[in-house]
């Protein structure tokens, strides 16, 4: 199911996140109900057919169980267990979401959220759901996705296609926005496991102490607030494709753990001297230069040995020539359609000015930029100057960001660029330089759109 044909419900008792929610949601999908009061939630998904549901984990005492979110979240599960439940929850209730993943919950999402995340997490549920249903050959809906006939993705299409149906581990490599979790999606479609679980785990944001819980599972009473046992990622893939995004971002020690389970095969949750068999194919990728990766002070040889039997290079938007046309003629019509618009033409210096542009956000910039276009201009004819590039991305230099601008936002908005960049965007790290907590520097994340 694509994005724009979906229904969404959101529950939650804050009128502020319920509007937030709603004026996000609503220009990318058929339909978004929102509800304040759990008590409703039987009503409103009997009577409507709902594709996600958005659920908070606490409400104003209603339930006084202390686990609100679990309660409501069963409740959905007995009366529409088809469909699929994300939990919102704030930093200190991340026990009880992972919790929520064991009772039935698709994912979790947490408080302050960025908005590029909420869709992502959407669209990837989404796609879950079409590749479990009957429909055209994965082949054709992981082609669909990625779009490209330059020589440099031809090569990487060949790469592709003859990895996929191995279990060989894969590293993708690329900067950001340039679509890795789309390959590492077609290389599960492509894949003899397509019918398995595909598990999505961004390890980069994962702090050390939800490391292991996340990834390797519990027992009841391994620490406080472990009430029952709960699975790890490592298992909820067992006979399927595990992605972990950004591991160029974990710790040394995250590497060893990580390392012990791929040698071994094996997982041992915390609390347990049992070891539990695992049968998965790794896919990891990260936006980092491998020359970083090849720094054995920063990451481990025999890991990128293990994750890395076969890598793919998804190349940056500038390399990829023509390309630029395609994915132009591809959002435009997507946005044309998601805004009720007529269908558009180029001016002759429309796809000329996207040409001299490099594009350092990739092929997520490109895509804001030409939905922004698609929205602000009047006519039917997109020029050159309905292209607006990113403030962010322009005001970028060879040392960083730009410093001449002594507004307290602007200065605000370079310092944490800066500290984002030398963290290679590790969230936890710059933070602690930062001075400030990853809930604030999330927050800042959010109101600087970054």
């Amino acid at each position: 199911m694509v994005l724009k044909e979906a229904r969404i419900l959101v529950i939650d008792d804050d009128a502020d996140v319920l509007t937030a929610l709603r004026l996000l949601l609503k220009p990318l999908v058929k339909d978004v109900v929102t509800e304040k009061n759990p008590s409703n939630i039987s009503a409103q998904i009997e009577g409507s057919s709902f594709d996600i549901i958005i659920l908070d984990m606490n409400f104003n005492g209603l339930v006084n169980t202390g686990n609100e979110g679990i309660f409501w979240l069963n409740n959905i599960r007995k009366q529409k267990p088809e469909t699929a439940v994300i939990l919102m929850t704030a930093y200190a209730d991340i026990d009880l979401a992972i919790r929520g993943l064991k009772e039935g919950a698709s994912d979790f999402l947490v408080k302050p959220w960025k908005n590029e995340k909420i869709i992502s997490t959407i669209t990837t549920i989404l796609g879950q759901k079409s590749a479990n249903a009957p429909s055209a050959s994965q082949l054709n809906s992981s082609s669909i996705e990625i779009i490209g006939a330059s020589d440099v993705m031809n090569d990487v299409f060949v790469k592709l296609k003859k990895v996929a149906p191995t279990d060989a581990n894969v590293l993708i490599l690329g900067e950001n926005g340039t679509g890795k979790d789309l390959f590492a999606r077609a290389l599960h479609n492509l894949s003899n496991r397509k019918n398995k679980p595909f598990i999505k785990v961004d390890v980069g944001a994962l702090t050390s102490s939800l490391f292991e819980s996340e990834l390797f599972g519990y027992k009841k009473g391994a620490f406080t607030d472990a009430r029952e046992d709960r699975k790890g990622r490592f298992e909820a893939a067992n006979g399927g494709t595990l992605f972990l995004d950004e591991i160029g971002n974990i710790s040394l020690g995250q590497q060893v753990r990580l390392l012990t389970v791929l040698q071994n095969r094996q997982v041992t949750p915390l609390g347990s001297n049992e070891s539990i068999p695992i049968d998965i194919r790794l896919i990891c990728a990260t936006n980092i230069d491998p020359k970083v990766l090849a720094d054995e002070k920063k990451f481990r040889k025999d890991l990128i040995y293990r994750i890395n039997t076969v890598d793919i290079i998804v190349p940056p938007l500038r390399d990829r020539g023509t390309d630029i046309t395609e994915l132009s003629k591809h959002f435009v019509s997507l946005y044309a359609e998601k805004y009720n618009k007529s269908p558009f033409t180029f001016d002759s210096g429309f796809i000329s000015k996207l040409k001299k542009h490099d594009f350092p956000g990739n092929v997520r910039e490109l895509q804001y930029v030409l939905e922004r276009a698609v929205i602000m201009t009047d006519g039917s004819v997109l020029k050159p100057d309905d292209l607006v590039f990113s403030s962010i991305e322009r005001s970028r230099t060879k040392t960083g960001v730009e410093t001449s601008s002594l507004n307290l936002d602007d200065v605000e908005k370079n310092a944490i660029l800066t500290v984002l960049e030398k963290h290679k965007g590790n969230v936890s790290k710059s933070a602690k330089e930062l001075g400030i907590t990853r809930a604030a520097l999330y927050r800042r994340l959010e109101k600087y759109e970054l």
